[in-house]
């Protein structure tokens, strides 16, 4: 018995049972170690004419012995000899695979892309095997040796016949328990499920005998009674699809090839909105396939949901959802990212270096950015549909960035116009502007026919002017996080600010305001802490009273908000703007004048609560406003 040449129990504990996460990616590893033995021979095989192998010769096994309880994997790749075996597995974290590349020049052909870096995956069979035997037989030997180890005491390397050159690897398994299942990895199904879901993209196949049925012959004596007979019988089948989809050109691949891997892979119905294949080549090379879907996940804007592309490094799934690679705006997206220069940790589960990974994703982010445009751009009608199931997203993008992203999604989002009565972009909404509308109004609430009504709302398209109808609940918080867009103000036209009134209108409503003060100062007495102030509005409605904030917060930020922990806590200065032109304005200043305070009062509270069900708001006392009406009636 030989020990390990490094602190073995220590290390070998740690290999097992602390760098990796997840046991059943013991059988990635040694797939991943085949395919770097293939690689190996291979690129022999192309820089030594002495070594004589076809592309055909070079495979991976992955084989079961349930009785056994045995699991094999074996290549037909470049094999080891006895001093190797000792060096290579003898020696924990000793890489093969990096010395490998460190010795050869790989500046003139791709051919031979090695995974292994760390020469620690080996022994995640430690995880699931109690004991593992590792026979190999390197290429041009005539001599086979055998490795064998119960991960505890050590290892012994012993003479062995093989066939052929190459490795294969027999794991026993571990005797199962109440809390851990090792029988599960001797299933055939389990297996397929494993190689398709971590190495599905290795470049060479990975055969395994697998299980079908076919119906018998028909005796020739049966009656019509007869019913089909099956045999089960095995097969040799290629498990792996080898040839990623993502690394063919897009001109070789179908829209019908491009949405079938889509759903097959992403789980979904319907085919995708839009397809972004990207292959980039420099300091840092990169394959991606994106996918934009048609149709919202029902769980999108849930905290369950998960964002992010599979990650693949040289054809080996590393993380089933990268979430640093989509910003939380495109968290819609779904594909793949595959890279051989990224730097791993040594358990290949995760990153080691994130700047790698951040070049990657800012070089995908304005890939989607620019397919997003042109999308607005040439195919209007499949952008809106895209807009209505994504469109919150980029929304919280704006809100989130305070501004930061402005320039990249300002373009991207859309709002219903009054006036063109369609969804358009801000720079469609600035075009038809009129020279003297100094910024960009919009009235946020609950529904488009609710706000289309509004007083302020029909007061301002009067003018001229249009105005962004806001139906969700992100939309207000989103444009005061951007501030402007080309130079232009959002302003919300339910805030007393708002200034569409021509001189004549400002002068007559100041004159009436200073006429009538005491009636305006009794009214705000009767509402206190409900309104900071009482006015005459110099913008002429059709209502006798519209409600309008002066401070930050709108009543529809308000009213968001009120559904939060803070709600109390949160309220609009609120200001009660009269329409001196109303009728109603006359039976209020009669009130006064003839010293009827609870007149007044029953007028003021109506005029008030009105004014609040017409912004959309709950009134504070709906039973009283009913007696209220039934009194006035």
């Amino acid at each position: 018995m030989r020990k390990f040449k490094t602190e073995s129990k220590k290390l070998l504990d740690l290999m097992i049972n602390s760098i990796y996460t997840n046991r059943e990616i013991f059988l990635r590893e040694l797939i991943s170690n085949a395919s770097d033995a293939v690689d190996k021979l291979y690129f022999r095989s192309l820089t030594d004419k002495s070594v004589e192998v076809g592309k055909d010769e070079l495979e991976i096994r992955v084989a079961f012995d349930k009785d056994a309880r045995t699991i094999t994997v074996s290549d037909t790749g470049i094999g080891m000899t006895a001093d190797e075996l000792e060096k290579n597995l003898g020696t924990i974290a000793h890489s093969g695979s990096q010395e490998f590349k460190a010795e050869n020049d790989f500046s003139e052909t791709d051919a031979a892309d090695i995974i292994g870096q760390f020469g620690v995956g080996f022994y995640s069979s430690f995880m699931v095997a109690k004991n593992v035997k590792v026979t190999s037989k390197a290429y041009g030997s005539d001599e086979a040796s055998v490795w064998e180890s119960n991960g505890i005491d050590g290892y012994t390397i012993e003479p062995a016949t093989k066939e052929g050159h190459g490795t294969e690897i027999v794991l026993t398994l571990k005797d199962s328990t109440d809390e851990d299942d090792y029988d599960e990895y001797l299933n055939e199904w389990k297996l397929r499920g494993l190689i398709k879901q971590y190495s599905n993209y290795v470049r060479y196949p990975i055969h395994m005998l697998v299980t079908k049925s076919r119906a018998l012959p028909k005796p020739e004596d049966a009656g019509d009674d007869y019913v089909t007979q099956y045999e089960d019988y095995t097969e040799d089948e290629t498990i792996n699809s080898m040839i990623p989809i993502w690394k063919r050109k897009k001109s070789e691949v179908t829209d019908e090839e491009y949405a079938e891997f889509y759903k097959s892979d992403f789980h979904d119905f319907t085919d995708p909105a839009r397809t972004i294949s990207v292959h980039a080549e420099g300091a840092l090379s990169y394959d991606a396939l994106l996918f934009v879907p048609g149709r919202a996940p029902f769980d999108l804007y849930s905290r369950d949901y998960e964002k992010g592309l599979a990650l693949y490094s040289s054809g080996v799934l590393i993380m089933d959802k990268c979430a640093d690679l989509l910003p939380d705006y495109y968290n819609f997206v779904r594909g793949v990212v595959d890279s051989s220069d990224l730097t791993l940790n040594i358990s290949r589960e995760t990153l080691q270096r994130n700047s790698q990974l951040r070049a990657i994703a800012n070089k995908v982010e304005k890939k989607i950015t620019n397919e997003l445009n042109k999308m607005r751009d040439n195919d209007r009608e499949d952008y809106e549909l895209f807009f209505d199931n994504f469109g919150r997203s980029i929304k919280f993008g704006l809100y989130a960035g305070y501004g930061m992203k402005n320039e990249e999604l300002g373009p991207l989002v859309m709002f219903y116009s009054t006036i063109q009565q369609k969804n358009v972009t801000l720079d469609e909404y600035i075009e038809l502007m009129p020279e003297d509308q100094d910024a960009i109004y919009y009235a946020p609430g609950d529904s488009i026919e609710r706000l289309r009504n509004l007083p302020i709302v029909r007061t301002v398209t009067t003018k001229g002017y249009d105005v962004l109808l806001c139906t969700e609940d992100v939309d207000e918080f989103c444009l005061q996080a951007m501030r402007t867009w080309k130079e232009k103000e959002f302003k919300n036209v339910s805030t007393s600010g708002i200034d569409v009134a021509t001189e004549d209108e400002k002068k007559i409503a100041e004159e009436a305001g200073e006429a009538n003060k005491e009636l305006l100062d009794a009214m705000k007495e009767i509402l206190q802490a409900n309104v900071s102030d009482v006015v005459i509005s110099p913008n002429s409605t059709v209502a006798p009273a519209t409600l309008t904030t002066a401070g930050p917060i709108s009543l529809e930020m308000e009213r968001v908000l009120s559904q939060g922990p803070d709600a109390d806590r949160i309220h609009a200065e609120r200001v009660l703007q009269l329409n001196a032109q109303h009728k109603v304005f006359e039976t209020l200043k009669a009130a006064q004048a003839d010293g009827d305070k609870e007149k007044l009062k029953l007028y003021t509270d109506l005029l008030y609560n009105q004014a609040l069900l017409t912004c959309g708001m709950p009134i504070e006392d709906p039973i009283t406003f009913a007696e209220q009406i039934c009194k006035l009636m």
